[in-house]
């Protein structure tokens, strides 16, 4: 090789080593914070499926990157432009566009704090769910009632029903905007699975129930009780009348064929045709009117020991209890005049 030839090269090879660091100097400026000093957060809503670039334009749109391409290229460089993951983000122009990228690839998404409270129905829990933003209530209501999915839990195995009331357990949850239906309820499930899902299947062998009907009296036990130690003496009342062949005749039950909350339950609702509406079916209803929470499925699983077959609420919130339908009678004309 000459010495015109290798001097050629040297320059060529000078051009492009000058040529690649100006444009990655061009491209690192590109990718610097556009205000540093600004730690004003702004959200970032991605949808599913999203592409890089219009990701890029929306975070230039606003103000938080400097060049939509700059952040696109960094992106590709990186291996994550296919990575980048939907749901909503908070970010500020003060971090640099590298930052917001890997945070986009890691799920970094914005989490928010609901409480599913104890005795909540599945439909309470849609609509819940939809009012915070969080689920769409027509999907969650067709994934909750298993139209077409099926959850693989111990506590799930050969369930009588499709619904999955009952199972969705009461709690505190972290959720993020734009989490698919079927993964919130899969948490709910999780959740239940851990916190009492072996316990009730222990206890339920113990009493010689399946865990799905120790599930349902729990849900009736939560409906009912207003008081925390009343659960169990409702639960002892629930398996008394059982044990005797006597319908439940809960109030609760025909609340939830009704479809509806109310302050009092009329003679004409008790005559709702439903297999819920305990006082026109024998036995246990379906399954469970509701999600009960630990404490009640607690005194579904040791009830109380008590010979009452009755109880009619009275103006303090409490419970009074009757062994005999005489007793009984009396207490209705008492409380409720």
């Amino acid at each position: 090789m000459s010495r015109r030839t290798m001097r050629l090269g040297a320059i060529v090879l000078a051009g492009v080593v000058l040529s690649v660091g100006a444009g990655a100097a061009w491209l690192w400026a590109a990718l610097r914070p556009p205000a540093p000093g600004d730690a004003g957060a702004r959200t970032v809503l991605v949808g599913r499926g999203e592409p890089a670039w219009a990701i890029a334009r929306r975070l230039e749109a606003q103000g938080l990157v400097r060049r939509a391409w700059a952040v696109v290229a960094a992106a590709r460089v990186l291996g994550i432009a296919h990575r980048l993951q939907q749901g909503e983000y908070r970010f500020t122009p003060s971090q640099p566009a590298l930052v917001i990228l890997r945070a986009l690839a890691r799920g970094d998404r914005v989490q928010h704090r609901v409480t599913i409270p104890e005795g909540a129905t599945v439909r309470q829990i849609a609509e819940l769910l939809a009012a915070a933003g969080l689920a769409d209530r027509e999907r969650f209501l067709r994934v909750a009632l298993r139209e077409g999915r099926r959850f693989a839990r111990p506590s799930l195995e050969d369930l009588p029903v499709d619904s999955l009331e009952g199972y969705l357990f009461p709690e505190t949850y972290l959720l993020h905007r734009g989490m698919d239906e079927a993964a919130v309820v899969e948490r709910f499930l999780d959740e239940f699975e851990v916190r009492v899902g072996p316990a009730v299947r222990e206890a339920a062998r113990a009493r010689g129930i399946s865990p799905h009907q120790l599930l349902t009296i729990a849900s009736m036990v939560e409906r009912e009780a207003r008081v925390p130690d009343e659960r169990p003496v409702i639960a002892g009342v629930i398996y008394n009348r059982l044990r005797r062949g006597m319908r439940l005749e809960i109030d609760a039950t025909v609340l939830y064929a009704l479809g509806e909350h109310k302050p009092v339950v009329t003679f004409a609702d008790l005559e709702v045709d439903s297999p819920y509406n305990t006082y026109r079916r024998d036995g246990l209803p379906p399954g469970p009117i509701a999600n009960p929470g630990a404490a009640a499925i607690a005194a579904a699983a040791a009830p109380a020991d008590v010979p009452y077959l009755y109880y009619v609420l009275r103006p303090d919130g409490r419970h009074h209890f009757s062994r005999t339908y005489d007793e009984h009678l009396r207490a209705v004309r008492r409380y409720r005049p």
